[in-house]
């Protein structure tokens, strides 16, 4: 999940909307629901952020601070104008990387899994041998063939490479999928997801790269 911070609600509305058309699931907040909300969300919401996108609004350069407080995940500033002086400040808040509009949401997602990868020692496509796991919208590929997946499930294996040191729970990785207010859906569809995912890297690969625990959660461990 993705949450766009922005006082103008046409800029909020705009990338969330282009969000979904992407397949990835956001929350569009302003600047005061924004902090109420960082202030009171559960570890669970905070777990599923996958980016944080600021556009302009009075005291942006605080934000981030009050963003790791609670949160690792990656920060981007959205620009209408450019401006060194103003991107250099940014960067000295705390900012991951600055993005001038307009940007399409899919180099948002390829930019903020750069940094989630900087971040952790990790460079290009993760990778296990036979499977490589991309981040930027292709299917992840066996032995150098490409394994088509639905949208969601190519998010959720994504996630769960992402996030291959620790174990996530369903409600995590529901809320990254869909979102973390999204009522339409009921979170067992995870389950049947993972179903399937688990089955088709199962087939290619010849073994279960992802451990599910009861109550407890999944794990990639390929």
């Amino acid at each position: 999940m993705y949450v766009v911070v922005d006082q103008r609600a046409t800029v909020t509305d705009g990338y969330v909307s282009s969000f979904s058309r992407e397949g990835f699931s956001s929350l569009g907040l302003g600047c005061n629901e924004f902090k109420e909300w960082l202030n009171t969300a559960s570890d669970q919401d905070i777990g599923a952020v996958q980016g944080f996108l600021l556009g302009e609004f009075d005291n942006r350069p605080a934000f981030p601070e009050m963003i790791r407080t609670h949160s690792r995940a990656p920060i981007i500033a959205l620009e209408d104008v450019r401006s060194l002086q103003q991107t250099l400040e940014l960067f000295t808040a705390g900012i991951d990387d600055v993005v001038r509009k307009p940007v399409h949401v899919r180099e948002i997602v390829a930019r903020s899994d750069a940094v989630w990868r900087r971040v952790n020692s990790a460079a290009g496509p993760a990778t296990n041998g036979r499977l490589r796991v991309f981040f930027d919208g292709r299917d992840p590929e066996v032995d150098g063939v490409p394994l088509p997946l639905p949208r969601r499930e190519r998010h959720i294996l994504e996630y769960l490479v992402k996030n291959s040191r620790r174990r996530v729970t369903k409600t995590q990785i529901f809320n990254t999928i869909y979102g973390i207010f999204n009522d339409d859906v009921d979170e067992s569809v995870i389950e049947g997801h993972m179903s399937k995912l688990r089955k088709k890297l199962r087939m290619k690969l010849g073994e279960d790269v992802i451990d599910a625990k009861r109550y407890i959660g999944y794990q990639f461990i390929g």
